[in-house]
């Protein structure tokens, strides 16, 4: 999402003349798009403003989005920063930095999260890697999580209007993207805030009518919103990658009702062996918090049971860091090396089923889209299937953003697969 907008950010400045330099360089304005996901984000955020201004002092330094949604009176305190904007006045930095060069007084400009009413369209035009791009579709969150901070940050769910998400797709798929990955504050939601449940299944069946669009990811989605038409669409149609990001984030059903989540471990089971008996050589990936606040031996040992038996082929660890703010942050926390330890266990327990999931692979012949890229270590370029495995092959650099079928030889370590090219 951030990289997305900020990529829309920079275009509005390009359009206006303006030259875009290293943040570590001098210019006249450096803007900061703020992350406030954890603390160490936003003191992050807080460090990279502070350095810029005390840096060159002269020029004028502003912190937007997530951050100054959720802490409008934090941000305003400190006072290297020159103007601060909320998560949904992006397009209108340019008139606010333009104002303040001409010595102009300005107000901040950060509404109540709940005022947060319009999607605010952003558009990419130019890009930094044409392999695959980010399209966003929908903005805010409904879900209130007991851990996390976004629905404050991003506000309510808006969805984009799906003609204008075409339009993107069409233009980036003809400037020669391979791959488009829809992404969102909450994907799953994209048109519930105009009571349309099946809005994301409706602009998946749009863009099967775009030739040049040769692959759509989905980005992370709640597996309680993948409806019977989605199942159907990355089952049967070739452009939709067989891979799906379902964070499970606990496999306690103690530990999900103090999350607040909206299923229980047994819907999390049904959705998934429904999705694989649909789907062949679906990859599903995960998101798994570890050390919540309430956490036991018992708890963390029905996520690590849960893990294995649904056999995900990757899990992103996150040890749990309370969010300021967030009704988690109130709970009584867990010793922290006792989340390391949590966390070490569960990352050994993902590196043999990511070593698993590559074994039913190897042997086969995949179609891999070669990266920009190459493997810093080995020289060989980089790639991914559909299904989300890594690849590395042996082949020269005018093969970077093509599709390529590679025949899939051996595994290297859990996160590479070693193949060949074979057409």
């Amino acid at each position: 999402m951030n990289q997305y907008e900020t990529e829309a950010v920079i275009d509005i400045f390009i359009d206006s003349g303006y030259q875009i330099v290293d943040f570590s360089e001098k210019a006249d304005v450096y803007i900061v798009n703020s992350c406030t996901v954890t603390n160490e984000a936003a003191r992050k955020t807080r460090q990279i403003a502070r350095r810029a201004k005390r840096k060159f002092p002269d020029s004028i330094v502003a912190i937007v989005g997530c951050y100054t949604q959720a802490f409008p009176d934090e941000v305003r305190d400190i006072e290297e920063i020159d103007f601060v904007m909320g998560s949904n006045n992006k397009a209108k930095i340019l008139n606010k930095a333009e104002e303040m060069l001409a010595g102009k007084a300005i107000t901040n400009d950060v509404k109540e999260y709940q005022e947060l009413k319009e999607y605010e369209e952003l558009e990419l035009k130019r890009l930094s890697n044409t392999t695959r791009a980010n399209v966003k579709i929908e903005d805010g969150c409904n879900q209130f999580c007991s851990y996390c901070i976004i629905p404050y940050a991003r506000g309510p769910v808006r969805s984009r209007k799906k003609e204008d998400i075409v339009k993107e797709i069409k233009r980036l798929s003809q400037q020669g993207v391979k791959e488009i990955i829809l992404t969102g504050t909450h994907l799953g939601a994209y048109g519930s805030d105009r009571g349309n449940s099946r809005a994301l299944t409706q602009l998946m069946k749009d863009l099967t009518e775009l030739e040049e669009l040769k692959r759509v990811r989905l980005s992370s989605i709640e597996g309680t919103e993948i409806d019977q038409g989605i199942m159907e669409l990355i089952a049967e149609e070739e452009m939709f990658c067989p891979h799906l990001h379902l964070p499970l984030q606990s496999g306690s059903n103690k530990i999900l009702k103090a999350m607040n989540r909206p299923y229980t471990l047994e819907d999390f089971k049904e959705t998934t062996a429904e999705l694989r008996k649909k789907i062949p050589n679906l990859a599903i990936t995960t998101d798994v918090i570890v050390g919540f606040p309430g956490e036991t031996e018992a708890t963390f040992a029905e996520t690590l049971a849960a893990v294995k038996e649904i056999g995900f082929s990757k899990v992103h660890v996150f040890p749990y860091s309370a969010r300021e703010g967030t009704p988690a942050a109130e709970m009584k926390q867990l010793n922290g090396n006792l989340v390391k330890e949590y966390s070490k266990k569960l990352r050994l327990v993902n590196e043999a089923l990511m070593l698993d999931y590559q074994k039913e692979f190897i042997g086969q012949e995949k179609e891999v889209l070669i990266e920009e890229v190459r493997d810093h270590s080995t020289d060989l370029l980089t790639g991914y299937t559909d299904n989300y495995l890594k690849v590395l092959v042996d082949g020269p650099d005018n093969l970077k953003n093509e599709l390529v079928k590679v025949k899939l030889e051996k595994s290297i370590d859990s996160y590479h697969i070693k193949g060949k090219i074979t057409k």
